[in-house]
């Protein structure tokens, strides 16, 4: 592999100007400068970006910090990030929490370390004031799924309880009084939030949701049955179960079904997230949409706009609000 020593013999020019000419430093001819990079392109040389980040003191990249790889909420948050940093010519360095705080330290502490100045963060462990902190040392640092108040123009973010709220409405417009939920045992907000919002809706109609009705279990398919199975075994009659996201809805439509109790006619399920799961389930899930591919694509155009030097606004903050998506899993009684 050629190196910027092997460029600067055979372009016969000096080491310094190789250099300048790699990082669009001034003091080149132009001239000068188009025939280095034709011998660049001859030998195949590949600058390096880590000793670029050391000359410019930053890299141009996208840092994103996600929860899960193998989640496909978080394929469809990294797709919208990836779109916008493809139109704005810039990398994406992506690394994943875990839902730990340490893990989620680390891996915003080693995009620090390359120089990244655009971040977008999916942090759900981390304690507010160690992510203000991180706002005011990197310029374009932009969380999403989160909002701070201090910091609230750099927060992209999802209203949890008015989605949760909003399919509980659904549910009891379609004539169910008798609700279960099957909701997420991670302590992080998200869970607590919708289940706020059920509350709420279930309260306004002059109902009662028992505890003995949630079940609690990991936010994936099988928590999704496991949750489910806790709730049946409570005995309890219900007609529709709401389900924290996606996964779990499918995961306790396969345990309903397993049981010979038929979805949609005799239980109905919601969900939350519409991913592509939900699409082919059978039946197709009905469930809340979360708009997570235009909210990374506004998360990254922010983290963009403001490593580039641009101040973020005050009294501005970046809310969404979830959609009903009507399929078939979910029928009026």
């Amino acid at each position: 592999m050629a190196t910027i020593k092997d460029v600067a013999i055979s372009a016969g020019v000096s080491l310094a100007t190789v250099s300048r000419v790699v990082n669009n430093g001034p003091k080149v001819g132009e001239k000068t400068r188009q025939h280095v990079k034709k011998v660049m392109q001859e030998l195949g040389y590949r600058p390096n970006a880590n000793a670029r980040a050391l000359v410019t003191q930053k890299n141009a990249a996208l840092g994103v910090v996600v929860a899960e790889l193998r989640d496909p909420f978080f394929a469809m948050l990294a797709h919208g990030v990836e779109t916008v940093a493809r139109n704005n010519n810039v990398q994406i360095l992506l690394s994943a929490g875990s839902i730990e705080e340490r893990t989620e330290l680390k891996a915003i502490e080693t995009l620090m370390e390359y120089r990244v100045d655009a971040m977008v963060v999916h942090s759900k462990t981390l304690d507010d004031t160690t992510l203000i902190n991180f706002a005011a040392q990197i310029p374009g640092f932009v969380l999403i799924n989160r909002y701070i108040a201090q910091i609230a123009n750099r927060c992209v973010w999802l209203d949890n309880v008015t989605g949760g709220r909003l399919m509980a409405e659904y549910a009891l417009s379609q004539g169910h009084r008798q609700l279960a939920v099957i909701s997420s045992d991670y302590h992080i907000d998200d869970p607590n939030e919708r289940l706020e919002g059920i509350r709420q809706a279930i309260d306004a109609a002059g109902l009662k949701l028992d505890e003995c009705m949630i079940g609690y279990a990991s936010p994936d398919q099988e928590g999704g049955m496991q949750a489910m199975r806790n709730v049946l075994s409570a005995s309890t009659d219900f007609s529709a179960v709401l389900a924290y996201n996606d996964a779990m809805a499918a995961g306790a439509m396969t345990l309903l079904q397993d049981r010979c109790i038929d979805v949609p006619k005799q239980v109905s399920v919601i969900g939350y997230d519409d991913v592509i799961l939900a699409q082919y389930c059978r039946p197709k899930l009905t469930t809340l949409r979360y708009p997570i591919e235009a909210m990374a694509a506004k998360a990254a155009e922010l983290a963009i706009h403001y490593a580039a030097g641009n101040q973020p606004q005050d009294n501005v903050t970046f809310k969404y609000t979830p959609t009903i998506v009507k399929r078939d899993s979910l029928v009026r009684r």
